[in-house]
């Protein structure tokens, strides 16, 4: 499953707010983080922070595009949208998800 997230480090804390849309209007989930976007550490605590949330292995969550970015599609492995439905803030109609 593929998630469309956007990322906002150097936050106060580590959470998901929930979803929103991006500047084309597309659904994406909200994510903010502590670790400075430098080396990929703002990237491996969005994974920390996803792969907890949904209850998967660490290693089962990567940025597959948007390392760079704000903008990022969060590939997991051994979720469904009802995973998601259930353990993340509010879907909006199953969008942002693929």
């Amino acid at each position: 499953m593929i998630l469309h997230v956007r990322l906002t480090p150097r936050s106060g804390a580590d959470r998901i707010d929930g979803w929103t849309s991006d500047p084309e209007g597309r659904p994406v989930l909200a994510v903010r983080v502590r670790a400075q976007p430098i080396e990929g550490e703002a990237n491996a605590a969005l994974e920390t922070l996803i792969a907890k949330a949904l209850g998967v292995k660490r290693s089962a969550v990567r940025v597959a595009r948007g390392g760079a970015s704000r903008l990022k599609a969060v590939e997991v492995d051994g979720v469904d949208m009802a995973d998601v439905a259930q353990r993340l803030p509010s879907p909006l109609a199953g969008e942002g998800v693929a």
